[in-house]
């Protein structure tokens, strides 16, 4: 390999990217809006649950109650005894839960309560259902009603203390940003020289192929690290995001990935050589699997053992474990050092792929 030859194509591309609104725009306008979008716009957490409650008791712990009720900042709470209403209102989509109260509540020892939530939306009936117990806990625990056989259990959160959605949703969004950058930019400006013609004419020069392909790499290699450490700046500075690893760590563990990223990229350009094909490729081939199948969103483990399979070779799944450790948990060395040869074997089967269809010998 030529290091002068190399040096000349790496700065051609280079003075490219520079010359072309469509890679900034994918380099840097949208890493930050799709960080603002999910810092902000997207999230997995419970607040101001319209919640109506239906109180036929007007003893002391009812009132207690209610009130606790209503200085959760998870619930809003709508109060009346007309549960016919509320039936209604619940089958409009207008409060989710409904709870009740009997006349005969703090009777005897007894505090029976009943919670009917909107089972049609699961997920968030099993969550409003958890937090209406954590409420009733708490009131149970201040007035010391405790049950018959005096236990008391006392739940403690690591790694993520205030449950919050946020910080298991903006790291992996940094391996989405860089899966766009590694994958759709490196298609569409490779498959735009297909178009253009010319990358026959670098090809008609005495550059190898290897050449070609690794100085193509290169700006857009370094492109991608500057967007993973400008969404890294948003959201350890900006979010307050903790940042429990190592930098260097997270250096290597990107490295690798965006190379696995740039591979798939010059893969499917060289077997789409038209940008419209490529763009569509690329996200069907590289944005959607990185934001479905990496457990970015979705848990993995509640996916059909088929789909599972699949994700194996899906590169995104293995940065963004990494990525959640790295954050939340610290340098858990087993985990990072199973990713990283995972990553590596996927990029090295990718760019094997990528000299055998190119058409030019080494």
């Amino acid at each position: 390999m030529n290091l002068k030859r190399l040096k000349a194509l790496t700065y051609k591309e280079s003075l490219q990217v520079f010359r072309d609104p469509s890679s900034i725009l994918i380099a840097f306008i949208l890493p930050l809006l799709l960080l603002f979008l999910m810092g902000y716009a997207v999230s997995l957490d419970a607040r101001k649950i319209p919640v109506a409650i239906i109180s036929k008791s007007n003893s002391e712990l009812s009132q207690k109650l209610i009130s606790s009720f209503y200085s959760s900042k998870f619930f809003e709470v709508d109060l009346s005894k007309d549960k016919e209403f509320y039936i209604n209102e619940l089958q409009k989509g207008k409060i989710k839960a409904i709870l009740s109260i009997n006349n005969d509540f703090g009777k005897n020892n007894k505090y029976d309560l009943q919670i009917i939530t909107d089972g049609s939306e699961p997920n968030s009936a099993g969550l409003i259902q958890n937090y209406v117990n954590g409420v009733i806990k708490l009131w149970a625990k201040n007035n010391n009603i405790v049950n018959k056989e005096n236990i008391q259990l006392l739940t403690r959160y690591w790694f993520n203390t205030p449950l919050s959605s946020r910080y298991f949703l903006l790291p992996g969004s940094i391996a989405v940003i860089m899966t766009l950058i590694g994958t759709l930019l490196t298609a569409l400006v490779i498959a735009r020289e297909w178009e253009r013609g010319t990358m026959e004419a670098l090809m008609a020069t005495p550059a190898t192929m290897a050449e070609i392909i690794v100085g193509k790499l290169i700006p857009y290699f370094i492109l991608g690290m500057f967007s993973m450490l400008l969404c890294f700046i948003v959201a350890y500075f900006w979010y307050e995001i903790p940042f429990m690893g190592s930098f260097f760590i997270l250096i290597i563990l990107s490295s690798i990935y965006l190379f696995a990223s740039l591979s798939i990229g010059l893969l499917i350009s060289t077997l789409a050589k038209n940008q419209f094909v490529a763009a569509q490729v690329s996200i069907i081939a590289g944005f959607l699997p990185a934001f479905i199948l990496s457990g970015f969103l979705f848990e993995i483990g509640n996916m059909p053992q088929w789909l599972q399979h699949i994700t194996l070779i899906v590169p995104a799944r293995y940065f963004v474990e990494s990525l959640q450790t790295i954050f939340l948990t610290g340098n858990i060395y087993e985990i990072f050092i199973f990713d990283i040869i995972a990553m590596i074997l996927i990029s090295v089967l990718f760019f094997t792929l990528v000299l055998k269809k190119s058409k030019k010998g080494l």
